[in-house]
């Protein structure tokens, strides 16, 4: 198979030969390597890797897959990293509108806008640039003679993939995970992998969040080996009961490798103490259901209890393969009476949006980055996050977990300037409203972040994305996750814009930026659902001083559950001013662009270096008296 240029500009091609999205569980050759936290079945590919900056497609170097390229020429570039922070490109900050507006037209394939539109919208494009990056490896001897996978935790925004000279396959989801199985190419020593990244495909019409744009390999890329038996996905739901304490824990399992003859062990602990233990014979796929003895300890945010679940697997001659670790609790999010109750009781929110960000290196973050924002929200009562307007990190979700952070788990869409103009409505060329054309992407992204995220305790509702209007796709991804899950909700902002959805389209009445008198009407005429502001108290400049108006809510209104502040960290970079010399950091607009959205990027209760602005004060306060 070749690859094609073409495919930047059809959103129909949206993957070529992923492997399919799974649960986000690691594994361990053994029990020494299980409890060091340290596994020989992964080779982190992070590092420095030849570069070559392309202002278009047109104008990259084709063939630089090739073993017998010469990339002398070539720079070099830190991965994982933005292409535009290692001094290529441009940077750019923009809100709603799409990054083109005012330079190029563009409307979506695949909508009656675009007919008579030129079709190589991308590929043809004058400034679309690319980014060619080339490594060597070795396989390290541990994981020899496996499969061997290539595994990119975070790609913006059009990615293709080559071995050895060999086409592997085509990604655009930035947030998600791409994999691709590498082996029937891959050698012991002296590969060559040669990744192209485009900053534009149709994608971007569906990633139009409020934030800089940036593009290039921006997470950690690994090679996986799996071992003769390995646990593919597994999905562990535990089902608990508030009435009687009681829990009940299920398991769905896919494996794949030499299944016959091989089983599982299954052990579960708490505090400490062995509670479960239990053998399950391997098929492609199992299933077990188990009663969990006496009574459980739940999960919330105030006692976060966790269990520990570890999965042996063996084959047929006995030999342990692999060992799986996994961290769940139990708890039961539901709707009892028009209220959302975890564990039988009413729960408020007291919640931030919050964005991946470093004024070092943009959304490129890591453990450091993660553990103070985690500190911070315990410190100051914050007991919420919406991960806004994609998929965190993979940490994030099991810090969370560990913390009693509750998410609301968003899939990566926004498509706010297909149908906002200006404060203006126009919903014509509306991503993805109800085009065929765009159903089977949008609905991937859905399948991904629930399919990567799913085992995560403290991920209460599922998000099917931010500001993309509403329309028979976002109709159909809302009965997927429901028919996916049906142990947690869902949430949607966008459908107060058009009320045909409401019954079929979130089971949350979510709204942003309501003034409290407009919360206090929707709630006194005995509403279908409840209410939660998916994004209030926006934080610019000397602002949240109204917060108090907004929590005061809760005391009037069972149906009133909180809501998430816009939001935790602001957007800026440092950067060396040109008079002082001296290191300042600079939000949008300040790097000469356009269009832009200026200081609109500066609306977190901390600043972009981490320093916590007077807001938190109030933060602290309010929510130290609901949560």
């Amino acid at each position: 198979m070749q690859a094609e240029i073409t495919w930047l500009d059809d959103p129909e091609v949206f993957r070529v030969n992923q492997m399919p999205a799974h649960s986000d569980h690691l594994f361990y050759a053994d029990e020494e390597e299980c409890r060091r936290g340290e596994s020989s079945l992964y080779q982190s590919l992070n590092g420095m890797w030849q570069f070559c900056y392309s202002e278009n497609a047109s104008g990259r170097p084709k063939d630089f897959y090739r073993e017998d390229f010469d990339a002398g020429s070539f720079d070099e570039i830190r991965v994982p990293g933005h292409i535009e922070l290692a001094g290529y490109d441009k940077i750019q900050y923009i809100n709603v509108m799409y990054p083109w507006e005012g330079q190029d037209y563009r409307r979506p394939a695949g909508t009656p806008s675009a007919e008579g539109q030129r079709k190589d919208l991308f590929s043809g494009a004058v400034y679309n640039p690319v980014g060619s990056y080339r490594r060597t490896f070795d396989l390290p001897e541990a994981m020899k003679g496996k499969r061997i996978s290539l595994f990119f935790e975070g790609v913006e925004q059009a990615v293709y993939v080559w071995l050895n000279g060999i086409f592997i396959g085509y990604a655009e989801d930035s947030f998600t995970p791409s994999e691709f199985d590498l082996t029937e190419v891959v050698r012991d020593t002296g590969n060559i992998l040669a990744v192209e990244v485009h900053k534009r495909s149709t994608a971007a019409f569906l990633e139009d969040q409020d934030f800089f744009r940036f593009f290039g390999i921006f997470r950690n890329v690994s090679l996986i080996a799996r071992p003769k038996l390995h646990l593919e996905d597994i999905w562990i739901r535990p089902l608990y009961e508030p009435e009687d304490g009681t829990g009940e824990l299920r398991l769905r399992m896919k494996f794949s490798g030499d299944t016959p003859g091989g089983r599982a062990e299954v052990t579960v602990s708490g505090a400490g103490e062995q509670v479960l233990s239990e053998a399950v014979s391997v098929q492609d796929a199992a299933e077990a259901v188990w009663k969990m003895p006496g009574t459980v300890k739940p999960w919330d945010n105030h006692q976060p209890f966790l269990y520990q679940m570890e999965l042996r697997l063996y084959d047929r001659e006995g030999t342990l393969t692999e060992v799986v670790p996994y961290e769940f609790g139990f708890r039961k999010i539901e709707l009892r009476d028009k209220v959302i109750c975890l564990n039988g009781k009413r729960v408020i929110f007291c919640g931030v949006n919050r964005h991946e960000w470093s004024a070092e290196s943009g959304r490129c973050i890591g453990r450091e980055e993660m553990e103070w924002d985690m500190a911070c929200m315990k410190h100051n009562e914050i007991n919420a996050v919406r991960t806004c307007h994609y998929p965190d990190q993979i940490p994030w979700y099991g810090m969370c977990d560990r913390n009693g952070i509750y998410m609301i788990a968003e899939t990566n869409l926004e498509t706010h300037g297909s149908w906002q103009k200006w404060g203006n409505m126009d919903v014509s060329w509306n991503l993805p409203g109800s085009f065929p054309a765009w159903k089977e992407v949008t609905l991937d992204r859905a399948r991904s972040n629930f399919e990567v995220f799913k085992n995560h305790t403290a991920v209460l509702m599922w998000s099917l994305g931010n500001e993309s209007y509403v329309g028979d796709v976002l109709e159909e991804m809302n009965r997927l996750y429901k028919e996916w899950d049906p142990d947690r909700l869902v949430h949607y902002e966008s459908v107060i814009y058009n009320r045909d959805y409401e019954d079929t389209v979130s089971d949350i009445e979510c709204r942003m930026y309501a003034p409290p008198e407009a919360v206090r009407a929707y709630l006194d005429k005995d509403p279908k659902k409840p209410f939660v502001l998916s994004e209030f108290m926006h934080c610019m400049g000397n602002s949240v001083g109204g917060l108090v108006s907004y929590m005061d809510l809760l005391d009037e209104h069972e149906m009133y559950q909180g809501g998430f502040i816009w939001d935790f960290i602001d957007q800026a970079l440092f950067v060396t001013d040109e008079v002082t010399g001296k290191k300042v950091l600079r939000y949008g607009a300040d790097f000469d662009e356009r269009p832009a959205d200026y200081e609109f990027s500066g609306d977190g209760i901390v600043f972009a270096d981490r320093r916590e602005k007077p807001a938190v004060q109030e933060v602290r306060y309010l929510y130290g008296k609901y949560r």
